[in-house]
């Protein structure tokens, strides 16, 4: 009875582990190497244990929940900044890296249907059901694709270019493909055979990095100066808990104002976080206009994040906007975000949640509306124009491009002070470093107690502001790029490569019969 216990024990434990140890693989910490560990582990532990397929379901559900666990338990910093929201902690803590490691689960539950042996093809088969779920992750109910595998690869710059041909997922596959490959020196192979795999290993990295270093430096060539005009980023740092503390608007403006330094002679456009004048819509920021008007002058454009609301159909509708204003607060442009973050900007099913005393995370009690469509913004009078996301939007591999409009930046505002100071800012960093090669597109981001930064289109980091510091970061200049194939594309491509997957496991599978 005590050995039956031990054993499910250790069925729940030990991949629970593994997967906790894996998200070290991930930004901030980045120790890539782990997951050449851990992913044959997990697979040698399931080729070991495949008695019935529930259990190949729950070794991949604790793998994922030892992994989310370990790397998402931030979110649950949201909920401390409102009394009635703390006793969700726990709760929350718990149950969200549960519902995230169940797609994990899914991911062995499907590959066991094939029967795990000591095989090439049963590599591939793990690596598309897992790269599947996640895509599916990255879209169902919405989709939440923080935290692919993939990411481990953040600091290996030169080994993620290829991103911009085959996109995240794709290459999320190939990853999950590749960090299996050390399993074959147990499959019951010749010695030779075991030596001519680990040097395909070997040779697939070094050939993708060298390629990486040739795409880099070939690239370096297509940098452009900006003439006619300055950009600021500016990153005012201010603090998560005055969102909640009444009249200090005025305070906060002028702070603002004298971080971003303006030069009244000098055509300069300023970028603003999102969150940093949380308590003031577009219509109350007017009641400071004349403090604009004093700093500022017709020769700057300020791009900011603040709530805006409109009358659609008799029906008062509050948006997480980002809106391009004059000097005199004269909207110039506008766009409304799409992709709203659940309990955060809005409380589905809200008439319930609100009848028991629950409200979003965020500033105010209304929920957001959603935007209906995201375009390209320009601004004639400084020849610049861009791809405007707020927050996470960013982290949607596929969901950015706009066909037929021509840009080389992204402008993405966003407030981290959600995350408090956890690993959590890093990770949302990541997810911008991954688009900018994807889309070939510079990326602008400013934030408020995040990292704010400069990324051109090969994803190198120009210039960069940490969660902790304040301050303001210039642009003289950036790439211009044509249109990635990735980006003509998009995610078909991902499709097209399970294809392939799909006949060289049939091949395999033929030729073992």
């Amino acid at each position: 009875m005590i050995s039956i216990l031990n054993k499910k024990v250790l069925l729940y434990l030990f991949p629970f582990f593994l997967g906790l140890l894996t998200s070290f693989s991930l930004p901030p910490y980045n120790f890539l190497i782990l997951n050449f560990f851990t992913f044959p582990i997990l697979l040698l532990f399931l080729i070991y244990n495949q008695n019935n397929n529930w259990n190949s379901f729950k070794i991949g559900w604790s793998f994922g929940f030892g992994y989310f666990i370990s790397n998402i338990y931030w979110i649950t910093n949201s909920l401390t900044f409102d009394e009635s929201l703390k006793p969700l902690v726990p709760f929350a803590f718990i149950i969200i890296p549960l519902f995230l490691g169940s797609f994990y689960g899914f991911a062995t539950l499907l590959s066991s249907f094939f029967k795990f042996k000591k095989n090439f093809y049963t590599i591939l088969i793990f690596s598309v059901f897992f790269s599947l779920i996640e895509f599916i992750r990255g879209f169902i109910l919405g989709g939440f694709p923080w935290n692919l595998i993939v990411y481990s690869w953040t600091n290996y710059l030169s080994s993620i270019q290829i991103i911009s041909y085959i996109g995240t997922y794709s290459f999320n596959l190939i990853s999950i493909t590749i960090f299996l490959l050390p399993i074959t020196i147990f499959f019951n192979k010749k010695l030779n055979s075991k030596i001519l795999i680990l040097f395909l290993l070997f040779l697939i990295l070094l050939s993708n990095h060298f390629y990486g270093n040739y795409k880099i430096k070939k690239d370096n060539y297509l940098y452009s100066e900006i003439k006619d005009f300055k950009i600021k980023i500016v990153s005012p740092k201010i603090s998560i808990d005055r969102f909640f503390e009444a009249n200090n608007e005025e305070i906060l403006i002028k702070e603002l104002t004298e971080l971003s330094d303006p030069k009244k002679t000098d055509k300069t456009i300023f970028i603003f976080p999102e969150g940093a004048l949380a308590g003031v819509n577009l219509e109350q920021l007017k009641n400071f206009k004349s403090i604009f008007l004093n700093k500022y002058s017709n020769k700057h454009t300020i791009i900011m994040g603040i709530n805006t609301e409109k009358e659609i159909n008799d029906d008062k509708k509050i948006f997480n906007s980002m809106v391009v204003l004059d000097n005199n607060l004269n909207l110039i442009n506008e766009y409304n975000k799409i992709k709203l973050v659940p309990f955060g900007e809005f409380l589905p099913f809200e008439k319930f949640f609100k009848e028991i005393g629950l409200k979003k995370v965020g500033y105010g009690y209304e929920s957001f509306s959603p935007g209906t469509y995201r375009k390209v913004i320009s601004l004639n009078d400084k020849n610049f124009n861009f791809i405007p996301l707020i927050c996470y939007e960013i982290i949607y591999s596929g969901k950015i491009n706009l066909k037929k409009e021509n840009t080389n930046f992204i402008v993405n505002i966003s407030e981290d002070g959600w995350f408090g100071e956890s690993i959590g800012p890093h990770q949302h960093f990541s997810h911008t470093i991954f688009r900018a090669i994807e889309e070939g597109k510079n990326v602008i981001r400013s934030t408020n107690n995040g990292v704010s930064a400069f990324i051109d289109a090969n994803g190198i980091i120009v210039s960069k502001l940490e969660s902790t510091k304040r301050g303001v970061i210039e642009i003289n200049d950036y790439k211009k790029f044509n249109e990635t194939f990735f980006s003509k594309f998009g995610n078909n491509i991902f499709f097209y490569i399970i294809i392939f997957y799909f006949i060289l496991i049939l091949f395999l599978k033929r030729g073992e019969a």
